[in-house]
């Protein structure tokens, strides 16, 4: 597993630090808002930028400057969503401290503000945060210094990106407080999947990476394909962790979605099983104690729905690896994407504790791209892992 790419630190680094020089002409006000929005974009192992440079490499790319600028733009662009729905879930704190949203609405209590007005303040603060990263990650795709053409296709491929995880993220939503008069539907949970995770997390990067290069338009189009099923399948893997992952290994807690009542695919095929009249009544408490979480779970297992999204997280990294042999792309890139599949499921069988074994790679081999979308990000290599295997930040939904 390696670090973020050299080049794309330092493009953060100075995009961070201009920031700061802006609050000078600006005040103590924009000072403590670019500070958090640094804090928020600080951590983790930067899987985005990544991906996006070893598509590019892979490629035969050479505007290592160009995908330096769009990989710290990729990151930006991140740390704006998730700070969003932070805001919309109504979340304080992130991978265990407080967050844009937290740390403001703790400052206004500390000034003796009441909490009604503490959290609209820190919901404020956390908007601007937001739109500052996102402001940001367009001039940075915007002056990346690739031929106009190149440019003008990337610009396109972000918004078509960000109206598409806003589309996700209102879909979410509305799921989530039943506004669609029936339950979400497996069909309804995969699109979800697809425009919040697969969308951004893995198009994005992998195209932009593509373009860069310069690669033929029948390429860019194959790792759109190739990245929406390994964005679905991981997603699918993630909404297990969420319910079935050992905490210690997760770093987040295997209550949350239950108690949320989180509408993955995990629920939606519950629906429709003899299981659910005893499942209604435990998802969706907030209340919901290790106990009745236990019972939750082994409804969840009887009822065939752990094991039934399990095969579809299955087959969808199975066949994005058949498409990478089929689609015209060179063989540097399909051992690219299959680090990246073999990463996403060992990661993931680790912290199910799941007994398949899991492969044995050697970290002087693998890609930049190899590295599980996580919110810490770090891997969970077979030995000991260096910190919780979170799938957290990969998507918003599996960060909750």
């Amino acid at each position: 597993m390696t670090d973020t790419p050299d080049g794309v630190t330092e493009e953060l680094d100075r995009v961070l630090a201009s920031g700061l020089d802006r609050s000078a002409q600006l005040g103590p006000d924009h000072r403590e808002l670019w500070e958090a929005l640094s804090l928020a974009s600080g951590g983790g192992k930067r899987f985005r930028p990544g991906l996006a440079v070893a598509t590019h490499d892979a490629l035969g790319g050479t505007s290592a400057e160009s995908v330096a600028r769009v990989g710290a733009a990729l990151e930006l662009l991140h740390t704006a969503f998730v700070v969003h729905d932070d805001v919309i879930d109504g979340d304080d704190v992130r991978r265990g401290r407080p967050n844009v949203s937290g740390t403001f609405a703790a400052a206004a209590r500390g000034e003796g503000a009441d909490q009604p007005t503490a959290r609209h303040y820190g919901e404020a603060a956390g908007i601007l945060a937001g739109d500052l990263a996102l402001v940001s990650a367009v001039r940075l795709v915007a002056r990346c210094q690739a031929p106009a053409p190149r440019v003008e296709e990337l610009l396109d491929l972000l918004e078509d990106t960000v109206h598409a995880t806003a589309t996700g993220e209102l879909a979410d939503v509305r799921l989530g407080l039943h506004l669609s008069g029936h339950p979400a539907t497996l069909d309804e949970a995969l699109r979800v999947a697809e425009q919040k995770t697969a969308v951004y997390s893995f198009q994005l990067p992998l195209q932009a990476g593509a373009i860069l290069a310069g690669a033929p338009a029948d390429v860019t189009a194959a790792l759109a394909r190739l990245g929406r099923l390994v964005g679905i399948g991981f997603q699918l893997l993630d909404d297990l962790l969420g319910v079935f992952g050992n905490e210690t290994r997760t770093g987040k807690s295997a209550l949350t979605d239950l108690r949320e009542g989180k509408h993955t695919a995990l629920l939606a095929h519950a629906r429709t099983t003899p299981a659910w009249p005893d499942l209604q009544g435990l998802v969706g408490d907030p209340d919901l104690d290790h106990h009745d979480a236990g019972r939750a779970r082994a409804l969840l297992e009887g009822c065939g729905a752990r094991d039934t999204v399990q095969e579809l997280a299955d087959r969808h990294l199975e066949e994005a690896l058949a498409a990478a042999a089929r689609e015209p792309i060179p063989a540097a890139l399909t051992r690219v994407l299959t680090d990246l599949v073999g990463d996403i499921r060992d990661t993931a069988a680790l912290a199910l504790d799941d007994p398949r074994t899991v492969r044995s790679v050697d970290a002087s081999t693998r890609s930049p791209a190899a590295a599980p979308p996580g919110a810490a990000a770090e891997p969970v290599e077979p030995a000991e892992p260096a910190e919780p295997a979170q799938f957290a930040d990969a998507s918003r939904a599996g960060a909750r």
